[in-house]
């Protein structure tokens, strides 16, 4: 049997009817779509999405990039069982998703975007908006989108939707090679009829897998920890998908190694558990750090090893170190070249538990003291950044994140993703729940976080959910306030107004480069923009968004406007004025190197100096082999 429909009537349909399934959990794949239409979609995919509009929720969108990090910030929330799909007309429509593509599969997390082509059948060449290249008729500006996707088909047939919306589903389900997947729609195509298989339509689950350890490497695994004295564990965003925090918890206590974790992975255990010891790495704490240095075997728990994780491969000092890679991928399991347990983290940490406990494996007592007692330093290192011992004055960011800290509970989710404030939270958090440290740092794109919020806000519609926005964010990408609005989306907005780029001011000044070009300022006497800031409201910009606005100058008005937003059911900004871009924050210093090149010759004494100091942090660099 089959069923007249366009190629958008069917797609629409079939993608209505995908589930996921892990653990004996169901869910829908595609939750809802996103869309700004055009002529390259309203004909198509707008028209099927109104042909359906009971089988598939819409919402609208106000810029590209911005629905499909909501989209990610739905998959994320949802543990990567769910996403949502985006679709956009041809040309800068569908070039706005590169940012957002490239964000998802650095973080291994699905998006399906569906952007409009130009016509397969070319009556026309060129139609607007079309790139000509003229040694390749067959390509258009969506091809900006396969390197940045995990997969990528143009369907120029009905006939090759089939196969190709299979093929898109497979990946968006594999938890290895999960990320954008870009189906390309021409928009001819998508308004084509075609007899469609009424199996297509079936309601189909993928199921989602959690490979086992094989034992050869479980046993391996087992020795390397047994002959480890000083063992450190590195948890990053895969303990995360995985839902493997309960099972590292018990691994943590049974064995009292430290685990330590990355952006992705913090909130793997709560603040408080005996044997969590904070970030790690260029944005890390004291305590995790000085354990990195003098590690012998490093337990990777599902993470990537990035430069901010290695401080740019300086921080593993011992010259013993071994690393064991616990990850589902096997590229990175391999990487340092460590020892790799290739399996799902839940799987591999019980596992490893298991065999543990067979030996009575625990590390010495000494151990634990050691980080036990760095621990309670640095906490104590937070609360002086947090105590706020004039209320009636400007805050420091530090004291508006422990305004913010003193009033949430384990339900608040906290989103961000640039600026300073992923340094300060990554030190500084004290996490409460699995899921409320929702950090975008593999990409950390500036404007992440309001549509973000609003991804996690519709996947959990019963938490708190604060978008914590710095005003260089803010102006990239304020938007989707108005889709907040629109929709009664009540996430809470804590705007963070330091009058620039406070985080790449410091490293500007760090590397030489005197934060040139990183102040918003009006142009001094000699043309250089240092003068006074500018006389921006971004309080008044929320507002004109249909925003409700609370504007904080003290500390005592940041915590009666954190407590009223909070109890908001309504979309509510809290504005804070803090400290300059060119002055100091407040916050612990970094704790560790991170590498950002220096000029190699220069007459300016500040960036001299600063090579300097280059050269003796990249001396220190090692490979581990």
């Amino acid at each position: 049997m089959t069923i007249r429909l366009t190629v958008a009537q069917a797609l629409v349909r079939f993608l209505a009817a995908q589930y996921t399934e892990r653990d004996g959990e169901r869910r829908r794949l595609i939750g809802a779509t996103w869309g700004i239409f055009g002529h390259g979609n309203v004909a198509g995919l707008g028209q099927a999405l109104v042909e359906h509009a009971d089988a598939m929720p819409f919402h609208q969108g106000r810029n590209e990039q911005a629905m499909v990090h909501a989209a990610v910030g739905y998959a994320r929330q949802s543990n990567r069982l769910a996403t949502h799909a985006v679709t956009t007309s041809v040309g800068p429509g569908a070039t706005n998703l590169v940012t957002g593509a490239a964000l998802a599969t650095v973080n291994h997390l699905p998006v399906l975007l569906l952007p409009g082509d130009v016509f397969a059948a070319r009556p026309a060449d060129p139609v607007l908006q079309q790139l000509e290249v003229p040694h390749a008729a067959d390509v258009s500006v969506n091809d900006t989108l396969r390197p940045v996707s995990r997969f990528f088909d143009r369907i120029t047939r009905p006939e090759q939707l089939i196969p190709s919306a299979l093929a898109a589903v497979r990946v968006l389900t594999d938890p290895v090679e999960t990320g954008a997947v870009t189906l390309a729609l021409p928009q001819d195509v998508q308004a084509e009829a075609h007899d469609w298989p009424e199996e297509f339509f079936a309601p189909r689950v993928w199921t989602v897998r959690r490979p086992a350890a094989d034992p050869a490497e479980l046993t391996a695994a087992v020795r390397a920890v047994r002959q480890a004295r000083r063992p450190l564990v590195v948890a990053g965003g895969g303990v995360h998908h995985s839902r493997a925090e309960a099972v590292l918890a018990d691994f943590a206590a049974a064995t009292r190694i430290p685990v330590a974790s990355t952006q992705a992975g913090k909130g793997s255990l709560r603040w408080d558990h005996p044997q969590d010891v904070g970030g790690i790495g260029h944005t890390g704490t004291a305590t995790a750090d000085e354990l990195a240095r003098t590690a012998d075997l490093v337990i990777g728990v599902g993470t990537r090893y990035t430069d901010f994780t290695t401080a740019s491969g300086t921080l593993f000092e011992n010259p013993d170190v071994r690393f064991l890679n616990l990850n589902i991928a096997p590229y990175d399991g391999h990487k340092l070249a460590g020892l790799p347990l290739i399996a799902d983290a839940r799987g591999g940490l019980a596992g490893l538990t298991e065999a543990l406990a067979q030996h009575g494996h625990r590390v010495a007592d000494a151990y634990v003291t050691e980080y036990t007692e760095d621990k309670e330093r640095w906490e104590q290192r937070v609360d002086a950044c947090y105590e706020a011992d004039e209320p009636d004055v400007r805050p420091t960011q530090p004291q508006v994140l422990g305004a913010l800290d003193a009033l949430v509970d384990e339900s608040d989710i906290l989103v961000n993703a640039a600026g300073s404030l992923p340094g300060d939270l990554h030190r500084m958090w004290r996490t409460r729940s699995r899921d409320q440290y929702h950090l975008e740092y593999g990409y950390s794109c500036m404007g992440y976080e309001i549509p973000a919020a609003i991804g996690v806000k519709l996947a959990a519609p019963e938490r708190n959910v604060w978008a914590l926005v710095g005003d260089g964010t803010y102006l990239m990408m304020p938007t989707e306030i108005v889709t907040a609005v629109q929709e009664g989306i009540a996430i809470k907005v804590l705007l963070v107004q330091n009058h620039g780029y406070a985080s790449i001011g410091g490293l500007s000044e760090s590397v030489g480069a005197e934060r040139f070009g990183t102040a918003y300022r009006l142009p001094a006497a000699d043309g250089t923009l240092t003068g006074a800031p500018l006389p921006v409201d971004l309080a008044a910009n929320a507002a004109s968004l249909g925003m409700r606005v609370l504007r904080a100058r003290t500390v005592d008005d940041l915590r009666s406007a954190l407590a009223k937003a909070r109890a908001a059911d309504t979309p509510t900004c809290v504005y804070v004025e803090t400290e300059t871009a060119d002055t100091v924050s407040g916050p612990p210093p970094a704790q560790a190197w991170w590498d950002v090149p220096v000029a190699a010759t220069a007459t300016r004494s500040s960036a001299v100096k600063a090579r300097e100091l280059y050269e003796r942090h990249v001396s220190t660099r090692r490979r581990h082999l």
